[in-house]
């Protein structure tokens, strides 16, 4: 135990993860099945218009 460091020690968990996400932020929220549907919607949309346009 000679080679370290006493001054140092290492953080305890995950208290610094917990925290951080519990702080409120400002901007949009969003749910992320919306975030998920609205992608799918905009990819199917995509290939229908990619098959009518060809």
């Amino acid at each position: 135990m000679s080679g370290k460091k006493k001054g140092n020690p290492l953080p305890a968990s995950s208290a610094g993860l917990l925290t951080f996400f519990n702080e409120a932020t400002e901007g949009i929220k969003i749910k992320p099945e919306l975030v998920m549907a609205f992608s799918i919607t905009l990819v199917i949309t995509s290939l229908i218009m990619n098959q009518i346009f060809r």
